[in-house]
């Protein structure tokens, strides 16, 4: 879904740049504000339903599996809809208190990278000041915040990294003159191969680059 409105005047500061166009436009899919010199597109991060909903799975299957692994080494249930008196503590307790261990800590993992949404940020192309901006949030330390920040002319093409096969694989990168490709979306975000092409077709477009396929 795109929306493009047309105004007089438009006036917006962001991230501390003001954006006066007679057209701006607006992609929702995308959550990218565009105008003739500026692109400004977020990046979701972590925060996705699906890892919601594979946080919480990983959750309570593992709470489950160890609380009967648990209630086998006591010999009592602990909760009744865990039935655990033909389980046997050794062997299949012990690895179903493994199991629930390790997906703890799996899903551990996950909440983390969802609290402090990880991944997350923006990329900002600036034809007019002829520099593009990339930041991203980290895990917690000195990579916290990541910050790219290079100069539109040295961007020598925009490549398009396809894998195809069971776990089919399709990333956009940005090749920097002297620096290498530095990746624009996550392996994980599933682009069919029609939105990863008019996306690298838009950008290509954008900066004045050519396109390149792998």
């Amino acid at each position: 879904m795109r929306v493009t409105s047309e105004t007089k005047k438009v006036k917006s500061n962001f991230f501390g740049y003001s954006l006066n166009s007679n057209k701006m436009q607006l992609d929702l899919v995308c959550m990218s504000w565009r105008s003739e010199s500026i692109w400004i597109e977020f990046i979701v991060g972590s925060r996705k339903t699906s890892n919601f909903c594979w946080a919480f799975i990983l959750f309570f299957g593992s709470l489950g599996f160890l609380l009967v692994g648990t209630s086998s080494y006591l010999g009592r249930n602990l909760i009744s809809l865990f039935p655990s008196q033909q389980i046997v503590f050794f062997p299949q307790g012990i690895v179903m208190s493994f199991y629930g261990i390790a997906g703890l800590f799996i899903s551990s993992y996950l909440w983390c990278t969802i609290f402090w949404n990880v991944g997350s940020g923006y990329d900002r192309f600036d034809r007019k000041e002829g520099i593009v901006c990339i930041f991203r949030w980290g895990f917690p330390g000195k990579n916290r915040r990541i910050f790219l920040r290079f100069l539109m002319k040295d961007i020598q093409s925009i490549r398009i990294e396809v894998k195809e096969g069971i776990y089919a694989r399709r990333v956009l990168y940005m090749e920097i003159r002297g620096q290498g490709a530095v990746p624009l979306t996550r392996t994980d975000e599933n682009l069919t191969p029609r939105e990863i092409e008019q996306k690298a077709a838009e950008l290509s477009y954008f900066l004045r680059v050519p396109i390149e396929v792998f």
